[in-house]
């Protein structure tokens, strides 16, 4: 009896044991995991024109804020999937050029599924700017796209970069823009076309010849992406042109 007793004590405490490793080697993997991403090209950043053009300040919560004089509209950006949301300021730097106020949001560990409500308060911080857009790229577009979903009457529309909207806006009032790269390998193009039903009628759809899925940001080349066959700068300064085109076209 004893050394059944033994034997019944030794078996909780091996499992114990197991469950122990498999809770750090879990933790280990996801640490290893969301320190895991594509960080900003700074000397890129640097070198690019509109940088110079437009004053950026950053909030205590790491957004960016990229503020005109007399804003005409404003426009909030959710970053890609691990992407550091730096890598987006040339973008955002030939947007607010052209008189748009941009928010570039930072989302926690580089992913919007951990704060699909990042734009909650931002509008309200700008009383003055009275028409918002909101979008981004990748993930993060289509994180976007759900938050909007929930303030559509909020905002005059949306911009989805390399992304699609799985939330469904196709009632709404909102004006659409999707854009995305000819040679964009990222992007789940039967996923795309599956859920275009979800963007209002009339939508607009932009396909960047020779651009990629990493261009709309600076960060270099995204794995499994296509060969792009035009600059970086070339697809941010198109992307702006047609996003400017949408808010004050």
């Amino acid at each position: 009896m004893k050394i059944n007793a033994k034997k019944k004590l030794i078996i909780p405490a091996a499992v114990a044991v197991i469950i122990s490793l498999i809770i750090v080697a879990a933790a280990a993997a996801c640490a290893a995991y969301l320190g895991d991403y594509y960080r900003a090209d700074q000397k890129a950043i640097d070198a690019f024109a509109p940088m110079s053009e437009v004053a950026c300040e950053e909030l205590e919560n790491g957004s960016l804020i990229f503020k005109p004089e007399a804003p005409v509209a404003g426009f909030i950006f959710y970053p890609g999937g691990k992407v550091e949301n730096d890598a987006y300021k040339p973008l955002m730097a030939a947007i607010a050029r052209e008189g748009v106020l941009c928010v570039l949001v930072e989302m926690p560990f580089n992913l919007a599924v951990f704060d699909v409500n990042a734009a909650d308060g931002i509008k309200e911080s700008y009383p003055d700017v009275t028409k918002w857009y909101i979008g981004g790229h990748s993930l993060g577009g289509s994180m976007a796209a759900s938050y909007l979903s929930g303030h559509t009457e909020e905002y005059e529309g949306l911009v989805l970069l390399g992304s699609y909207s799985t939330a469904d806006l196709s009632l709404s009032d909102i004006e659409a823009l999707s854009i995305f790269g000819s040679e964009d390998k990222v992007m789940n193009r039967e996923k795309y076309e599956e859920n275009k039903k979800n963007l209002p009628k009339g939508f607009t759809e932009v396909i960047i010849d020779g651009g990629c899925h990493a261009y709309f940001g600076m960060y270099g080349a995204q794995e499994g992406d296509g060969a792009p066959t035009i600059s970086c700068e070339e697809q941010i300064n198109k992307t702006a042109a047609c996003i400017f085109d949408l808010i004050c076209g």
